[in-house]
């Protein structure tokens, strides 16, 4: 679960290393996108939904996965999640 005094994008950054070792070389940028900055591929994203759920407990669903294009996208959305439960 998530830690409160944690910022998301440090636990993103985090499971990034995990899942795409390399891509996240410089510190993470809300602008960066995962597939042309990031170098994501569709398989790559849905194991950053499936590992943000088990490290942070929020569910991304299929459908909002395909709106996170971007790390700041990727925050907020796990942000507001975290505040509505």
């Amino acid at each position: 679960m998530h830690a409160p005094n944690v910022p998301v994008i440090d636990e993103l950054a985090a499971i990034l290393e995990q899942i795409a070792p390399g891509s996240t070389t410089a510190p993470l940028n809300p602008s960066s996108s995962f597939t042309e900055d990031l170098g994501l591929d569709s398989l790559s994203l849905v194991q950053l939904a499936l590992a943000i759920e088990e490290r942070l407990g929020v569910r991304i669903p299929d459908a909002d996965l395909a709106t996170l294009r971007t790390v700041g996208d990727a925050v907020a959305y796990v942000e507001r999640r975290l505040a509505s439960s």
